[in-house]
């Protein structure tokens, strides 16, 4: 249920964004928590719409193909508000490189060490991107808005993420057991 609230949310601060901008943010800062494709953002545009959260902007002068624009409105944003304030319990985790170590431990660990080196890379780079984020965004000192404070504490909450990850990926290699005629 939460991607119409992401979309909501990313209306209220980008106002009159169209489908192709909202698909962009996604792709380059709310997609790093909550993912979505185009076809489903605009989908839920159209539902969004559909419920009386969101209007298409009225286009100056109507062309064919022109991209849309969208507005929250006070019906949208008092869904969102909701929403925001509403009780949520954390959703279970679910992690398939969990469940394969824990299999292999019963299986045998042959090749998931290349697997767990490609997954600590992979956690590295998204790592070194979040902190090139914070360096760009917000550097020391300049949360001066609850807005950017808030939006800082997630970007925070991503890194913290990631340095788990890549402990946690370190350490599980290092307690890997080496599989004969495996490079160790």
């Amino acid at each position: 249920m939460s991607l119409p609230h992401a979309i909501l949310t990313a209306l209220l601060e980008r106002p009159a964004s169209s489908g192709l901008d909202l698909t962009r943010r996604f792709d380059r800062s709310i997609g790093y928590f909550w993912s979505a494709t185009h076809q489903q953002i605009y989908r839920e545009l159209g539902r969004l719409e559909a419920e009386g959260h969101i209007r298409a902007l009225p286009a100056e002068q109507p062309v064919r193909g022109q991209k849309k624009a969208y507005e929250v409105l006070p019906a949208g944003r008092a869904e969102l508000a909701r929403w925001t304030a509403a009780a949520q319990d954390p959703k279970p985790h679910r992690d398939a490189l969990l469940l394969r170590l824990r299999a292999a431990a019963v299986v045998g660990t042959a090749g998931l060490d290349a697997d767990l080196r490609r997954h600590l890379e992979l956690h590295r780079r998204q790592l070194a991107e979040y902190r090139e984020i914070e360096q760009r965004d917000f550097p020391a000192g300049d949360d001066d808005s609850a807005q950017a404070r808030l939006q800082h504490l997630v970007l925070r909450a991503g890194i913290e993420l990631e340095t788990f990850w890549t402990q946690w990926l370190t350490e599980a290699l290092a307690n890997l057991p080496v599989v004969e005629g495996e490079p160790g």
